[in-house]
């Protein structure tokens, strides 16, 4: 008897994707890099707003792209390291839009004065010049104040923790508010065109260091102004002393120009009118 060695396959096939490997990993590299410029992009568009921002971080794009395509690793470094620093400047440049952004990043700003059934139209003149006289009484009877003006800003989320009022403003309404003693006196007048929206509105104030000795009024008109591109007139309640927080910033101005400063922060001009003797 014969016994015959039968041999069986020991290889079985092996299955591979056609897929090659190398070309998914760029691709899908490709779209992480383009997907991370376009988030990039987003916040820049609410924080930056500045045309040579974009242009920077488009040519970064650009090259970034273009140096991972053609392997130029040492390239891809420095660029990346030349991105990073510009996003982090611009940034911290920009403190006071980018906690905004954080807080609502799709936060939209008014297009258009929303009307509240006061007045559609109104005599920006006679406006001022209501503000004006209520400042200064404010100023000489050393009652504390703070007056937020909103302008392109929407601050509809802000002014509810305050009180709706939807009244046309008038010195005498102003004074009655910040009247020491009055359940409205503490917080914000909030105004929207020629009405006042809210009283008793209370901002988030500033963290930023200051040299002067500031009080709570002072740090919450800088702390609205960081977040928004509002006006806001605070009156100290120790000295008397009138002061504009516009952009982050706190400038004090004399009586008799008071008008005119704040006409031309109303008008998005500078604001830095010298003061007269």
């Amino acid at each position: 008897m014969i016994l015959e060695e039968v041999t069986t396959p020991t290889n079985t096939p092996k299955f591979t994707f056609a897929w090659d490997h190398g070309i998914i990993q760029m691709i899908v590299t490709l779209v992480l890099i383009v997907g991370i410029f376009a988030l990039l992009f987003f916040t820049f568009s609410k924080v930056c707003r500045r045309k040579a921002a974009f242009i920077i971080l488009t040519v970064d794009e650009v090259l970034t792209l273009a140096a991972y395509i053609l392997d130029l690793k040492i390239v891809l470094v420095i660029l990346t390291g030349v991105c990073t620093a510009a996003v982090s400047i611009c940034l911290f440049a920009n403190l006071g839009d980018l906690r905004s952004f954080i807080a609502n990043p799709f936060r939209k700003t008014a297009a258009k004065p929303a009307s509240f059934g006061v007045e559609k139209i109104y005599n920006r003149e006679q406006l001022y010049k209501k503000i004006e006289t209520a400042v200064i009484q404010l100023s000489k009877t050393k009652t504390g104040a703070i007056m937020t003006f909103e302008r392109n800003t929407s601050l509809k989320d802000i002014i509810k923790n305050g009180v709706p009022v939807n009244a046309p403003v008038s010195p005498e309404l102003l004074l009655t508010i910040f009247y020491t003693g009055t359940r409205l006196h503490d917080g914000a007048v909030v105004i929207h065109g020629n009405e006042i929206v809210a009283a008793s509105v209370f901002f988030t104030p500033t963290t930023k260091p200051f040299a002067g000795k500031y009080g709570s009024r002072h740090r919450a008109a800088i702390g609205i102004s960081e977040i928004s591109d509002s006006v806001t007139v605070v009156v100290s309640e120790e000295t008397g002393r009138i002061s504009f927080a516009v952009n982050g910033e706190l400038e004090s101005v004399d009586q008799s120009i008071f008008l005119r400063v704040f006409e031309n922060y109303m008008n998005d001009k500078s604001g830095q009118v010298a003061q007269e003797d």
